[in-house]
This record gives C-alpha cells, structure tokens and sequence, in this order.
C-alpha cells in the first residue's frame, strides 16, 4: 500500500489508514454515530449524485468548538483518507469536534455541499454537542478553495443559511491551473508530476499584532473580543513601575532613559517595550500604528529596587518603504507618537517627536551599501492586498478566495529546469584555473574580503575542485587539494547539532521561540556561544541556524524554530546568537532566505506573492538586521562570518535560490553580505539547478552525492567567475 500513488497525494500512510480505520470500528461497535447525511432522502431521490455525502464525525469534548475537514482530490474525487479523516482524527485527540465532509466532486457543488454541512451542524447543534461559536474550516488542495470560498463569501453564498462566517480558515496546497507544462518530471524521486503552487500574502505588511492595532484604531475590529494575549504580554511573580524620561534627538538618534522599579514583594527581571505610531495619510503609504523599534531588559531587580535603562534608535528606523516611483525609503511628516508599553496594545506612557518635512532616504539609509529600490514587482502578481484606506475597506476583496489562473505576464517569466537556458555572450574573461603557483589556503587566514590575494589563490583551482565545492556542499564544504583546503562538517538543527552521518548530538536548548520570548540578548548570544562549544566538541564548523522566517500564521509547520511575528525582535535576538556562535569559531547559516513562512508545498515550485513594502518591512527585516550586525560589529573589514541557506519557495516566479535582485542586489549589494549562499535540501523538485543557482547569487548545492542538476553545466566565463 505503501507503493500507491494517487494524482494529487504522493504520500500515503498505511499505519494511520490502519489506525483511522479501528478509530471507526470501535466508535460503531460502542454503538456510536459516525456518519451523518446532510441531504434528506427526498433530496437524494431528486438528485442521485447527493446520495453518497455526509459528514464522519470525529467526536471530541462535549461542548467543545467544531472543525470541517475537506479533502483534496483536484475537484475530481475526495480523498478523505489521505487528507481530510487524518487531520479530523488529530483534531478530535485534542479535544475538537472534528467532521470530514464527503462532498461531489466539481467547485460548485462541493462548495454547496460545504455549505450544507455548515447548516445541518449548526441545526444539531445541541445532539452533536457541539459549539457553532467561531467554527474553523481546513483544507488542502481542492479542500483548500471550498475553505477559502466559504470563509470568504459564508453559507449563504453557496445556498446556505444565512449563518455566521468561520472564526477562522486553514488551508494550503493552492495549486495553478493553467501551469502544467511546468509540473515537475513523473520520475522526480520525491515529487513525482507536482504541479506549481502557491500562496498570497494579501494581507500586505499587517502581520500579527501590526493588523490587530491598526484594525482597533480605524474601528474595524473590537479588540477586546478578539485579542486575549496580545504580542509582548508576559507574567511575572512580582510588580514593576515604569517612568519615561524625556526624549531628546542627537546625530539622527532618539534617546531616553527608562526607570523601572520592582514595586513587588519578590526580585524578578522587567523589559521595556518601545513602540512608534507614525503618522498616516489615508490612501497613502500602508503603515501599522503599532511598531516596535526598541527594546531592553533590566537585571534581577529585589523588590524596591530600580534600574535606569538608556533606549536609543535611529529616527531612520521609523521609516517607511514607498513602492511609488523606482521606490525609497521615506520618513514622512507629522506626529510620531513613541510609547513604553507593556504589550503592543498598552501604552504605559508616551510623548511626540515630531517630523517637520519628508525625509527622502532615496539614496540609502546610513547602514545601507547601497541605495534600496524597487527589486520584486515580479512577484506582486498584481493581487489586491489589504489596505488601511478607508478603514480596511477592501478587506472583502483582499481575503477573498483566491484565483488559480496565473497572470499571462507573470506566467511568461516562470522558469524552472524545464525552460531554463543558460545566459551567453556575456562578455567576462576567464581567469586561470589549475594555476599551481603555490599559494595555499591558509595564508589568506583572517584576510580581507578585498585582499588582491584571493584572486591568486583562486587561480589554482581546477574545474574539477570548484564544480565539488558547488555540487557536493551538503553537510560540509569540500576539500580542494590544490589549495590545502580540508574538508569542514556543517550540521543542522535549530536547538541542537546533529550529525546525520556519524548520529552523534549535542545537549538540546529552548526552542527559538522560548528564547525570543525572554526578549534577552545577553541570553541568546550565551545560546550561540553554547552552540559553538557543542560544535567544537564534535569537529564541527558550520550551523545550519538560526532559521529566520516570519511566524506569518500560527499554523506554519515549522514556528517551533522561528523566532516571532516581528521582524525587529526577531532580528536583534538572532542576531546575538549568530554573533555568539561566530565569536567562537562557527559560521551560522540563516535560514530559509526568504519567504518560506508555509512548510505545505515548499518543495512543489511554491510561487509565493508579496508587496515589496510587505517583503522588505517584515520578511527581510530580521535578515537585515542579522547581516547588517554582523557586517558592522565584528570588529575587523570582514566582520563576523556568517552563511545563508537559501529557500525552496519561488519569490514571485523565481526559484529564491537563484533570484539574483534577492541575493546580490538586496543581500550583497544593500546589506554588504560577503558570505556564501547555499541552497536548502537539494533534491531537485524540477526547479533546483546549480547552474542557474551560481548564474544568479548561489555558491553550492546542500547535497552530498549526485543529484545530476547540482552538478555545473556551464563551464564558461561567466559561470566560473
């Protein structure tokens, strides 16, 4: 069984089959109700394609919300149970009432029967013992559009009742389809015949908390119903006041100094949280009126004691990135509102700085290299994203669901392996290779980035030796006998080390996610410099860490190892653990640059859609923040050493492994990156190709044996050099 394959679901489990299968065996030998149909018989008699839907419930705890789990099957058949009956059942362990719906096959009727579910659940309401308050719909594929409409257009757009809307929809696995000539090869080992997906990011720069303020604000939500825990809300066994001193500016900096005092009866350690409201213009530039821009946290504090903490931050820093025109950075007039605050919501105090005229950042901000500009109108996909305008006036259109056809324009620019031709008559020169003039690796130890010297070295490599460094850079970085370069061991693991080869680990720390949630730079830079004592202990020189994606939703697959929704925290704690681990010996590998914030088709050409704005103020921010640290902090022309794994996902209609605005003109030409970037799992998916990756910002593939595309094909100037 392990060996079936149906269109649309490659991985079939046989022991969760087994188990779903006893699951239902033993609920109806109890003598309990496992199927329910939700289209009477006279309604089956009219029309006979009705006769096999229903609903399988997976019962949780009396009382308890519901979800609907809708299979996928391309609208073509359903395939509950591979999809829909596994996520049912693993909802009903943790206590929700879970149904698997067994709909017709075609959009619209399934989408009727969705709807038709929806109403029979909340007309039974009381025998299913179940809660109708904030119902959830989940999703993959097919399963994923029925979600994504009903959560858009309700019941009552389907043929339904006239019922509430889900509190909340789940899904993935958004498929185009009128991309199939694209689908990866029937023979790819892992994705055999995966067609191209994708994901919009409609909701523009409002993530997490920046969309639940500035919603509160324009009056488009109710706050106080639909945050419990807001972003930065902590407890503690004691009581702290804060006092804001005055801010003052000097050399382009905002300073001030907080006293907190421990007013609690126990010692105990208290963070000050900075906000910035800026000042907005309807229509005009998307901005949140809640941002952090600074933070600090005070020493064990006994009770009565207090503690000044100075915060200071760059006015810049306030500033927003305009897509209009070739695209800036600007610092727009009026009223900026900086707040302490105990969470993002609660301001504990506040004062005005005030911007008399616009700040044109057009040529750069003081740490960029340099001037940013508009790099990624190729993946907007000409999408409608969420806008403040209005108060959120678009927000029907912009979370509406979402189209399968891609654009003729954007389709016209896709490449993957089976379009992709190499560039030529690039005019470079060929440098020599094969030189043997002597010099050897460890004579340029220490020297810097621009050191003439490099070039000599280099010029003793033969094809041979770059074209293994390239292809063969998974878990290590190879040797090159024509130099005296050995061979070094990177390993992975966000919390850990881990060899896969030789099995042997490391002690395991807090999750990333615990550690931001210290907001204590002093203790992530002691997590890296632990990391880096581990590594020295097992022969290892590079980590495959701190992974740097955007707690987007919380449902991503992998936000156990990212740090926060916010891109400023997120970046100043994983800074300090790069900085600890590289102050001792190993070079961190960031990770998954950038955009991989969905784990559901990350390795099936995921086309992923953004705003620029959206993509340089959230998902680069903490990319940015990490480079440019270590750029300038590492007290020598080189600064720290520092790796970037490249991800899976598509920017736009480009492999992000070989999007060269991404990773030469952002990475290496604003921020000053001058270290290597190597791909993710390379395992080709139809889209991962070394000489593609190298014509485009890439320096080697995370393989370590043949996977033919890792290989270099292009043996041409502009290749090697």
């Amino acid at each position: 069984m392990g060996l079936v394959r149906l269109t649309w679901y490659s991985n079939i489990d046989p022991t969760k089959t087994v188990e779903i299968t006893n699951y239902m065996k033993t609920r109806t030998e109890a003598g309990d109700t496992i199927f329910y149909d939700i289209y009477t018989d006279k309604e089956k008699a009219t029309d006979p394609a009705k006769k096999d839907t229903g609903l399988f419930f997976f019962k949780g705890k009396p009382g308890e919300r519901f979800a609907i789990c809708n299979a996928g099957g391309g609208f073509a058949y359903v395939g509950a149970m591979h999809d829909s009956f596994p996520h049912a059942l693993e909802l009903s362990k943790m206590g929700y009432n879970a149904f698997a719906l067994i709909y017709r096959p075609g959009a619209q009727t399934a989408c009727e029967d969705l709807a038709r579910a929806i109403d029979f659940i909340f007309e039974h309401a009381e025998e299913l013992e179940v809660d109708t308050d904030r119902y959830s719909l989940w999703g993959g594929s097919a399963g994923a559009r029925m979600a994504a409409y009903l959560g858009s257009y309700g019941p009552a757009g389907f043929g339904g009742g006239d019922l509430p809307r889900p509190g909340a929809v789940n899904f993935g696995y958004n498929v185009f389809d009128n991309m199939d000539e694209f689908a990866a090869p029937e023979d790819d080992a892992f994705v055999p015949g995966a067609p191209v997906h994708f994901v919009d990011y409609v909701e523009g720069i409002y993530v997490g908390y920046k969309y639940y303020e500035t919603a509160a604000e324009e009056g488009f939500i109710d706050y106080d119903q639909l945050v419990q825990y807001p972003f930065g809300h902590g407890l503690s066994y004691t009581t702290f006041s804060q006092e804001m001193g005055t801010i003052s500016e000097s050399n382009g900096a905002i300073s001030f100094d907080v006293t907190v005092t421990n007013t609690g009866s126990v010692a105990g350690k208290d963070v000050v949280q900075v906000y910035y409201n800026p000042p907005y213009t309807n229509g005009g530039i998307e901005k949140a009126s809640a941002n952090l821009i600074a933070f600090d946290k005070t020493d064990l504090l006994q009770p009565g004691d207090s503690q000044k903490l100075t915060i200071s931050f760059d006015v810049e820093d306030m500033a927003s990135y305009d897509m209009g025109g070739n695209g800036r950075y600007v610092l727009e007039s009026g009223e900026y509102t900086i707040s302490i605050n105990s969470d993002f919501h609660s301001i504990i105090d506040s004062q005005t700085y005030t911007v008399s005229s616009d700040i044109d950042y057009s040529a750069g901000r003081s740490t960029d290299l340099a001037a940013p500009a508009n790099l990624f109108d190729f993946a907007d996909g000409g999408l409608t994203y969420l806008s403040r305008a209005d108060g959120f006036a678009n927000f029907a259109q912009a979370t509406a669901a979402p189209s399968a056809t891609l654009r003729a324009e954007d389709k016209a620019l896709f490449v993957n392996n089976s379009n992709y031709q190499i560039p030529t008559d690039t005019g470079a020169v060929m440098p020599a290779t094969g030189a043997n003039n002597g010099m050897k690796a460890v004579e340029l130890r220490g020297a810097a980035y621009d050191d003439q010297r490099w070039d000599t070295l280099l010029d003793n490599l033969t094809l041979d030796e770059m074209n293994n460094m390239i292809a063969l850079g998974g878990y290590q970085t190879a040797p090159a006998a024509s130099i005296d370069k050995i061979q070094t061991i990177d390993c992975d693991g966000p919390a850990a080390l881990n060899n896969n080869f030789t099995q042997v680990g490391s002690v395991g720390f807090p999750s990333s996610v615990m550690i931001a949630c210290t907001w204590n730079e002093d203790l992530a830079r002691a997590f890296g410099e632990g990391i880096a004592a581990m590594a020295d202990d097992m022969d290892v020189s590079g980590w495959y860490a701190p992974a740097m994606n955007i707690h987007r939703t919380p449902f991503a697959g992998r936000n156990f190892e990212y740090y926060s929704e916010d891109g400023f925290l997120f970046g100043r704690i994983a800074s300090q653990a790069t900085q600890g681990a590289s102050d001792n010996g190993v070079y961190p590998y960031i990770k998954h640059f950038a955009l991989n914030d969905q784990e559901t088709g990350r390795w099936e050409m995921l086309t992923t859609w953004s705003t620029e704005q959206a993509m340089r103020e959230i998902y680069l921010k903490p990319f940015e923040i990490c480079v440019k640290d270590n750029r300038d902090q590492g007290g020598a022309s080189n600064g720290h050493p520092l790796a970037v794994m490249s991800s899976y996902n598509y920017i736009g209609t480009q492999w992000a492994g070989a999007c060269p605005n991404l990773l030469n003109n952002v990475l290496r030409g604003e921020w000053g990156f001058q270290g290597a970037v190597l791909t993710d799992y390379f395992a080709n998916f139809g889209y991962m190709d070394a000489t593609r990756s190298i014509h485009n910002g890439g320096d080697s593939c995370l393989i370590n044996r043949d996977m033919t595309t890792n290989n270099v094909t292009d043996v041409s100037a502009d290749a090697i050099l």
